[in-house]
């Protein structure tokens, strides 16, 4: 079997530019690669390696026509099964959309087709993107869960499927399956990557993220996507990002970080509330910084926005279905349902404040040093893992990458995770890619 689906998107990318590989090598080596692995992972809710081969013999066809290459040209890019794509289901995870054929892409399925890259396949999500988990295992040990609700992406790009794919996160979809699969996770700002056609659970709460090998990789792949689209109304118009260059580039000074615990740190385990601190410790210009008092009712308002709006997004399915939805699902709903109008609306108008607070400390510091998880990923497939050390970032709408920096005690991945200034989503790369450097 060829090697080239363990290069990095960005080495793959390269190869290609230089004609050293095409792009039909790189699709047959991740498809068999995926046959090799796939029985174990499963990561994907759909696969169809006749039209990724085909895509691949376009992208050669125009590279040796000189036709001009965009910005992922012949990457191969897993997409999570929520995000429409016309010529491949997307079932968003549950029976009650089994079969269901959108008639337009996404928008970041048509940004991605328009930089050249090849839709390799849909990747498994949890039931409509919420806590029921579905069939993946953590490539690292399938007796363990991948997280969720992005689960078939992280998995995917951990068992060097493939290089690239997006995810989505409401409270902790992105940041907690890559810290426990042990890949870069980058969530972007809110409002930076359209999600029209996306499957909707929270206006508030949902955005749209990506997987990695590496920091440059996750840059890569999101500058491509951040692109202002009128159907989203929550996206900001802004000059067009060039975070490659700033996640590949060097710290003016050495970056200072605050070492947040949050209020939920007893919640982490004991093993990984020790490894973390003692990582945080050992770095220089790191102290650690507590959160104002404000943020100790944080998880309970973000209760309040994503079960009312799950209740109003999944009516349907509600009505239609409610015994066919997991148990967990259906009680979120309804205690959604009970929810009254002045709670969510006082919900929803204290995020500004909650961004306010954070100021201070994004005014001393380039990011928050804070655990992904609880801890290692947890055994069993019964759930996705804890996601309560990303509510407060998901609930601000701050940008956030998880970052493969540390092992637990059972030998798997633990996350570290980085956490930036709302729009500075540049200085969070730059400092995110500094941290990961060997001997850093």
């Amino acid at each position: 079997m060829s090697r080239l689906f363990s290069l990095s998107a960005r080495q793959a990318l390269e190869g290609i530019r230089r004609r050293e590989i095409t792009c039909m090598a790189l699709v047959r080596a991740c498809l068999d690669r995926i046959r090799a692995v796939e029985p174990r992972v499963e990561a994907w809710a759909f696969l169809d390696p006749d039209r990724a081969l085909a895509q691949a013999r376009d992208r050669d066809r125009m590279l040796a026509e000189h036709t001009s290459l965009g910005p992922l040209h012949g990457l191969p890019v897993g997409v999570k099964d929520i995000f429409d794509t016309a010529d491949m289901p997307t079932e968003n995870g549950t029976v009650l959309h089994a079969g269901r054929r959108p008639a337009e892409d996404a928008t970041v399925v048509t940004l991605l087709r328009a930089a050249g890259a090849v839709i390799l396949g849909k990747t498994v999500t949890t039931e409509l993107a919420v806590y029921g988990p579905g069939k993946t295992r953590n490539p690292h040990n399938p007796d363990h869960t991948p997280g969720g609700s992005s689960s078939g992406s992280a998995a995917a790009v951990a068992a060097e499927m493939v290089p690239l794919a997006l995810g989505s996160q409401t409270n902790g979809s992105v940041i907690r399956p890559a810290a426990y699969c042990g890949v870069v996770g980058y969530k972007p700002t809110y409002g930076l990557i359209s999600r029209s056609g996306a499957l909707r659970q929270s206006r508030p709460l949902d955005q749209v993220g990506v997987f990695g090998r590496t920091v440059e990789d996750a840059a890569l792949l999101a500058d491509v996507l951040m692109v202002l689209d009128d159907r989203d109304p929550d996206m900001r118009a802004q000059t067009q990002p060039h975070f490659l260059e700033a996640a590949g580039a060097e710290p003016p000074s050495r970056p200072r970080l605050a070492f947040v615990k949050t209020p939920f740190w007893e919640q982490a385990d004991a093993t990984a509330r020790a490894i973390f601190a003692g990582f945080a410790g050992a770095l220089d210009g790191v102290d650690e910084v507590e959160l104002p008092s404000v943020f100790a009712e944080a998880a309970t308002i973000h209760r309040t926005i994503m079960e009312a709006d799950l209740a109003h997004s999944f009516a349907a399915e509600y009505a239609r279905g409610k015994d066919l939805l997991t148990p967990t699902l259906r009680t979120m709903i309804e205690r959604g349902q009970r929810t009254l109008a002045t709670d969510y609306r006082r919900a929803v108008e204290q995020v500004p404040g909650f961004v306010r607070a954070l100021e201070g400390i994004f005014a001393r510091y380039d990011a928050i040093l804070t655990p992904a998880t609880t801890g290692e990923a947890p055994a069993g497939l019964a759930s996705t893992g804890n996601p309560i050390f990303c509510t407060i970032w998901t609930l601000c709408g701050l940008p956030t990458l998880a970052l493969p920096l540390l092992r637990g005690p059972e030998g798997l991945p633990l996350g570290v995770q980085l956490v930036g200034r709302r729009y500075d989503d540049a200085r969070l790369l730059r400092t995110a890619r500094w941290l990961s450097a060997p001997g850093m």
